[in-house]
C-alpha cells in the first residue's frame, strides 16, 4: 500500500518553477533516491512533501495509516547546528517530541525509545558526550537516532552523507539500508551521489526537465539515466548497481517528454 502519492505537483522556488506535474507514489519498504543537478527542486520536493511548504499546484496524500508526527527528517546539517553545546543523548530524546503532547518532561517509554535508538546507531558510549565535539560521522549518527526517535514507518534524509570522508560515508549508507532491509523503515533519500542510489535504492525519482520515476533498473536502462550516468562517469552494472565494465554511452536518444515514467 502506498505510503505517499503525490499528484501532478508543481513546485516553485519563489517566483520559479522548478517542477511542473510530477507524479509518483512511495510503498511501504521502498528505498526511494531522488537525484538530479543542484537546483533542480529536489530539497524543495522533500519540504514540501514534509508540508514545510504548500505545493503550487497538485496534492499529496499519506496511506497505509501514516501520520504526520510518524515521519523522520534528517536535514543537511549548517555549520551552527554542528556546533550545538548539548549532549548526544539530549539531542537523541528531542526527536520524541512530537510524542509528548503538553507534557514538559520525558517518560520512562521515550528515554528507552531513545538509549535503544543510540544502541541501534552505535553510539550509546557517546551518550553523555558534547555533540559539537564529535566527528563528523559521529554526527550523522547522532542525527540519525534521532529521527528514529520520530517514527517506525518512514524516513527522509538529505544528503546524509555530506561533508562525510568515504569510510564514514560507507558506515552511513550501510546503517541506512539495514534500517530498510531489517527495520521495513521505508526511505527517501535526496543524493548526488548516483553509483550510491543504483547500489542501495529500489526507485528513483530524477528530477530535471525530463522527469522519471520507476525502478532502478528501468533507470538504469532509460535514455536520462544514462546520460546522466555518463555525465557522472558511471561505468554500471545493471543486475548490481555496483561498478562493472565500461559501455559506449555515446549514442544516447534525445528526450523530449516532461514525465518518463519507468515500469514496476
Amino acid at each position: 500500500m502506498a505510503q505517499l502519492t503525490c499528484t501532478n505537483l508543481t513546485l516553485r522556488y519563489g517566483e520559479n518553477v522548478l517542477v511542473r506535474g510530477l507524479s509518483f507514489e512511495v510503498n511501504a519498504g521502498d528505498y526511494l533516491c531522488i537525484v538530479g543537478e543542484n537546483g533542480s527542486g529536489k530539497s524543495t520536493l522533500v519540504r514540501t512533501l514534509l508540508h514545510l511548504q504548500a505545493p503550487a499546484e497538485g496534492k499529496i496524500e499519506a496511506g497505509d495509516g501514516l501520520s504526520a508526527n510518524e515521519i523522520g527528517y534528517l536535514p543537511q546539517q549548517t555549520l551552527v547546528q554542528r556546533d550545538f553545546p548539548a549532549s548526544v543523548r539530549e539531542i537523541v530524546l528531542s526527536g520524541c517530541q512530537s510524542r509528548m503532547g503538553l507534557r514538559p518532561f520525558y517518560n520512562k517509554e521515550e528515554k528507552a525509545l531513545a538509549n535503544e535508538n543510540m544502541e541501534k546507531m552505535d553510539i550509546m558510549h557517546l551518550a553523555d558526550r558534547c555533540y559539537r565535539e564529535l566527528s563528523g560521522g559521529q554526527q550523522q549518527r547522532v542525527l540519525l537516532a534521532r529521527a528514529l526517535c520520530a517514527t517506525r514507518k518512514l524516513l527522509f534524509l538529505d544528503e546524509p552523507v555530506s561533508g562525510l570522508d568515504p569510510r564514514a560515508t560507507a558506515e552511513m549508507y550501510e546503517l541506512i539500508e539495514r534500517l530498510n532491509r531489517k527495520e521495513r523503515i521505508t526511505i527517501i533519500m535526496v543524493s548526488h551521489d548516483i553509483h550510491a542510489a543504483l547500489r542501495y535504492a529500489t526507485h528513483i525519482l530524477h528530477i530535471e526537465e525530463n522527469v522519471f520515476f520507476g525502478t532502478k533498473y528501468d533507470y538504469m536502462k532509460s535514455p536520462i539515466g544514462r546520460y546522466f550516468m555518463k555525465l557522472h562517469h558511471g561505468k554500471m552494472d545493471i543486475r548490481s548497481g555496483k561498478p562493472g565494465k565500461e559501455k559506449d554511452l555515446s549514442k544516447i536518444p534525445a528526450m523530449h517528454t516532461n514525465m518518463v515514467k519507468g515500469g514496476e
